[in-house]
């Protein structure tokens, strides 16, 4: 299970759809998305309500405490919403550590109401938990001790029994019918394939629940079963995160292609590069040189996987080597290109790419003193570390090539080992 957050105006949404298909009863839920490429007039044609109701504006950028934080504007007409926006937008705040600018806003009715209530449903390996209060709002935090939960099994249903712990004290007139929400919810939960699902607070607006504010994750390993339902969800960066040209360019072909093309620069001044194929392996390899003592000398994390075309690969390797390569200090530098033992990826056909990229970046990493480690198994890789073994000799930078024989952890330390003699 991956966990991915996703903004509110999308978590709305989704439970906005899917609640009426799976419950045959609407949330009325209206909400808008406005960042730097909106038109706010042509927004307003689209939705008429903008500029007939009094409005709420607030961040949507998966950090919390925004209340708290005076970024939420309340009871807002829509020229006012503009200018809260204007004045935000592209600006860097400092949130729970991180500073990154606000990119994107969420616009909704302002609803006026005296309850505020407290959901959650969280899943783990075993089962979900769901969390309920009658104390929900801002102030959450220092009412845990009223919020109540239960645990579901993998496989067990939410019964009136079982969830009857969670509503047990609300008063009769409303009781059923926020018990019904959360067993909707729940289903949805599932249905969805969410792994988190936060609802604080949600109201009642004329006895029927209502969400003020909502954070949601989904597992995005379950997006081949769900393309359909989840639509064109978003899935951004962490606050604070923003991604770098060459990071922008390597998402960009991972969108285009069934395979997998992952790139981070952790330290561009770093001296310790990888190219690693399979994600469970770039971890190993990452977590080795950290646990070496020299995490920061890592200057990326990557990896490629399922197969990627020898075009694909080309354009990685190509970027993985400008980016090792950059600024050359006269210090020594390392790349490892690794992998475990692939299953069916054909480990001579993904070298061409790299061999062509090494072959087209032959001056820059003689002028970066950079080594090369490669270690591969799987299908064809005999022929692969074959061409590698060649490779060292045609464009004369040193590259030391290890078969299956050789483990991951020990390629990393051998790397480390030579910068640090080189040093």
């Amino acid at each position: 299970m991956a966990r991915k957050k996703i903004r509110e105006y999308d978590s709305k949404r989704l439970v906005k759809e899917h609640f009426k298909r799976l419950s045959g009863n609407e949330l009325p839920i209206r909400s808008v998305q406005i960042n730097q490429t909106t038109d706010l007039n042509e927004l307003v044609e689209k939705e008429p309500w903008l500029s007939s109701e009094k409005l709420v504006v607030k961040p949507d950028m998966l950090f919390g405490k925004r209340g708290k934080s005076g970024l939420v504007a309340l009871k807002l007409d829509f020229a006012e919403v503009a200018t809260f926006v204007k004045e935000r937008l592209g600006k860097e705040v400092e949130m729970s550590g991180c500073i990154g600018p606000i990119t994107t806003f969420i616009v909704e009715p302002f609803v006026p109401h005296n309850e505020e209530f407290y959901l959650n449903v969280v899943s783990d390996r075993l089962g979900c938990s769901i969390s309920f209060s009658e104390c929900g709002g801002i102030e959450i935090e220092e009412n845990w001790d009223k919020v109540k939960t239960i645990f579901i099994q993998t496989g067990a249903s939410l019964t009136p029994e079982v969830g009857a712990p969670l509503v047990a004290t609300l008063p009769l007139e409303i009781k059923a019918e926020i018990e019904e929400f959360i067993k909707v919810i729940f289903t949805l939960f599932q249905d969805l394939d969410f792994t988190f699902l936060e609802m604080n607070p949600f109201t009642l607006v004329d006895g029927k629940p209502y969400p003020l504010d909502m954070r949601g994750e989904l597992d995005d390993t379950a997006a081949f079963k769900n393309f359909k339902k989840w639509g064109d969800t978003e899935f951004p960066m962490p606050f604070g995160r923003v991604m770098s040209p060459t990071e922008s360019f390597i998402h960009g072909l991972d969108e285009k292609t069934s395979a997998s093309l992952k790139f981070t620069v952790l330290n561009p001044k770093g001296r310790i590069w990888t190219m690693v194929a399979g994600g469970g392996a770039s971890v190993i390899y990452a977590d080795t040189v950290g646990d070496l003592g020299y995490a920061s000398e890592l200057g990326n994390y990557a990896e490629y996987s399922g197969a990627p075309k020898e075009d694909e690969v080309l354009q990685y390797a190509r970027v993985v080597i400008d980016c090792a390569t950059a600024n050359p200090d006269g210090k020594s530098r390392v790349l490892v290109i690794g992998g475990g033992i692939a299953n069916f990826t054909d480990v001579a056909a993904t070298f061409n790419g790299i061999i062509r990229a090494l072959k087209e970046k032959e001056a820059k990493l003689k002028a970066a003193r950079m080594h090369i480690y490669v270690r591969r198994g799987g299908p064809n890789y005999q022929k692969g570390l074959a061409k590698m073994r060649s490779l060292g000799g045609e464009i004369g930078v040193p590259i030391e090539v290890y078969g299956p024989e050789a483990t991951m952890t020990g390629i990393c330390k051998e790397a480390i080992q030579y910068i640090t003699a080189a040093a």
